[in-house]
């Protein structure tokens, strides 16, 4: 009979063996021996690992058979934002978003990364040593539902990078979906047992991967290919997006067979002509492809704007359409305040779903159209994007029909409705006290970089909201430990160190404060700009569009923002409670006609500092006219190196960059 150390080489050399198998199977897509011989392999390994159970680790293939049920998803907040892309629906809007890019990188040419826009659910997948540790879905962008049990029971998915040059942390974000024959067995086997059967292939990979159940989520044909990265750790990555791939490639991950290389917006438009005549003979379901300029420094240079970035694009397919009545309009409040007209309709199945509402975008829209109640209308769907309303059918229009007008009062608060100069929608202006826009504002208002209130989790807003708590902002510092404590997962020891938390988050600066109001279009840069010129709330609140337009990076639209703001009462009754209830800051000193010091200097951080954390580094800075970066380029002044630094020290250096240390640092800010 085998030792013991016989049994734990062999082991480790199936493991390793099979691996190898799944890479040259699922990545390579030119498997070395047959299933037969995979599947002997796999049930020596099963038999020895029962021989030898604490030899079992986390990464064995014959772990992927699912763990027991979940009761609920715990939440990953995602280090980088999953962000959503800017969509094109012709080829204007291609070299539209090619000319842009051009015009801001100063360039005459762009070469592309092209790929086919899968029609399935993102996910974040955590590398740490090479071995998984970590699984989530997109979520809202900014965090999502931990999946790791389940998308470890996706052979397609690696358990165990290969080779030994990966980052010491390595996130990657891929598309989770099911292929058309993987879809037809599912449907199959569902019927056979009599279950339900799945409308099309994205609701199935998407209901699949948020099963309770790992066990069940095994037996769906899920797959992946990975798409770009996240968190890095470790290790520098090549400078374009498509050796990236490649390397991830090389490391077991899998990634599209479709994916080239196209220079400017005529090789992207050829690329997306050739996939959408080979569209229907792909194994899976696509809705478009994607456009994503190639070199990594571009990508930073161009930046993002809102949740999607610059340097990328979807160009969606044309969408399935059906007919239907449009049996009334109503008008729904966001999170941001834009009112947004919506079809209520006669049930129709279109793209895979029964569609009852579709969204009429704009009063423009709605006009343009000449959308009336009573209408027959063509509605499109296409992937995840909203039903609309594309035309209507003027033959069926019958007598009688009602036309659309948009509110003056906000359907929801009462507050006036305006619609900016130049922007197609309308806006409530009541945004800290408007309920539609409550919740977001809040959780914007306790987030990290605006009041940073810990333990105010999106969930817990949500509580609160529900159980009537918070009718706006200022409610926060009215609760009381009685008032949470019952609250699910919240015992008097939260509630209290709740509490504590928004104590703490009174003493606060003006520039935080102003970004935590939520300002449309007032991100961090723009608030601490506002406050080194204003100084104080008050002087601010009452200034008109033109001082607004005097502060460096604000402009027209920003400064009709922020006046409009702060033109509402409501608004301006939430800032003076919060005041009443304790929110302070040291008034800032203003002294316009003294330059600043470091006024047209770009400096990045890295690294861990031991006198500040990385948030007031920023302000400092800020505070002595600098811009604060996230990206070395030859352009930027100085990088700020703390312990243990990423690539950026190392991307200074090449590019000649002047780097800091700590001390050099503190020096530097002793000066000004």
């Amino acid at each position: 009979m085998a030792s013991r150390d016989q049994d734990s080489r062999r082991i480790v050399a199936l493991r390793e063996a099979l691996a190898h198998h799944n890479y040259c199977y699922y990545v390579l897509d030119a498997p070395e021996v047959p299933d037969a011989e995979y599947d002997r392999l796999f049930h020596e390994l099963q038999l020895l690992e029962e021989r030898h159970p604490a030899l079992v680790t986390p990464d064995s293939p014959t772990q992927r058979v699912g763990a027991e049920p979940l009761k609920a998803f715990g939440e990953v907040v995602h280090g980088i934002p999953m962000l959503s892309l800017a969509n094109a629906f012709d080829e204007g809007g291609v070299k539209d978003f090619h000319r842009r890019a051009c015009e801001r990188l100063g360039v005459e040419h762009i070469d592309y990364s092209c790929e086919t826009k899968l029609d399935g659910l993102a996910v974040s997948l955590l590398y740490e040593d090479g071995v998984l540790v970590r699984g989530a879905t997109r979520g809202d962008g900014r965090s999502g539902e931990d999946v790791t049990q389940n998308v470890r029971t996706i052979d397609s998915i690696p358990l165990r990078l290969l080779g030994k040059d990966m980052p010491r942390v390595l996130e990657v974000r891929g598309e989770v979906f099911i292929s058309h024959d993987g879809f037809a067995r599912l449907n199959q086997a569902q019927l056979t047992e009599g279950g339900k059967q799945f409308a099309n292939p994205r609701n199935a990979a998407a209901g699949s991967l948020r099963q309770l159940d790992p066990r069940i989520t095994a037996t769906r044909p899920l797959e992946i290919y990975i798409y770009g990265v996240g968190v890095v750790e470790g290790n520098d990555l090549p400078d374009t997006y498509s050796a990236m791939l490649e390397r991830l490639r090389g490391w077991g991950l899998r990634t599209s067979p479709e994916t080239r290389v196209a220079r400017d917006a005529e090789g992207c438009l050829a690329y997306y002509r050739d996939i959408m005549a080979r569209r229907d003979k792909l194994p899976y379901e696509i809705d478009g492809v994607v456009y994503k300029v190639n070199r990594l420094d571009q990508q930073d240079a161009l930046g993002a704007v809102s949740r999607a970035p610059r340097w990328a694009l979807a160009h969606k397919f044309p969408a399935q359409e059906e007919m239907t009545l449009l049996k009334g309009i109503e008008v729904q409040v966001g999170r941001t305040g834009a009112l947004t007209p919506v079809a209520r309709l006669q049930p129709v199945f279109v793209g895979g779903v029964t569609v009852t509402n579709a969204t009429l975008h704009n009063q423009d829209e709605v006009e343009r159209k000449d959308v009336r109640i009573g209408d027959t209308v063509i509605v499109r769907r296409a992937g995840d994007v909203i039903p609309e309303v594309v035309s209507v059918v003027m033959s069926k229009r019958p007598n009688r029909t009602r036309r659309f007008k948009m509110p003056e009062r906000c359907p929801v608060c009462d507050s006036k409705v305006e619609r900016p100069e130049g922007e197609s929608a309308a806006r409530c202006t009541g945004g800290l006290y408007c309920a539609a826009q409550r919740r977001e504002a809040i959780k914007h208002f306790a987030s990290r970089r605006a009041m940073d209130i810990e333990g105010l989790g999106d969930k817990l807003v949500d509580q609160l909201d529900e159980q009537g708590m918070l009718t706006d902002l200022s409610d926060l510092y009215r609760l009381k430990v009685n008032d949470i404590a019952g609250l699910e997962r919240m015992g008097e020891k939260s509630a209290q160190n709740l509490i504590d938390a928004l104590k703490k988050s009174q003493t606060t600066t003006l520039a935080r404060f102003l970004y935590a109001l939520g300002i449309r279009d007032v991100g961090e840069t723009t608030a601490q700009s506002l406050a080194n010129y204003f100084g104080n709330l008050e002087t601010l609140m009452q200034a008109k569009e033109e001082a607004l337009q005097e502060v460096p990076d604000v402009g027209p639209v920003v400064a009709g923002n922020v006046y409009t703001f702060f033109r509402e009462s409501h608004n301006r009754q939430v800032i003076r409670k919060l005041i009443k209830y304790g929110m302070s800051w040291p008034e800032v000193v203003v002294d316009r006609d003294k330059p600043q010091p470091l006024s047209g200097k770009t400096f990045v951080l890295t690294g861990t500092l031991g006198t500040m954390t990385r948030d007031e580094a920023k302000a400092k800075l800020q505070a002595l006219g600098a811009k604060v970066t996230g990206s070395v380029s030859a352009k930027t002044s100085y990088v700020v190196v703390g312990e243990d630094p990423g690539s950026k020290a190392t991307k200074a250096e090449q590019l000649g960059v002047k780097i800091l240390d700590e001390k050099a640092f503190l020096k530097l800010l002793s000066k000004k």
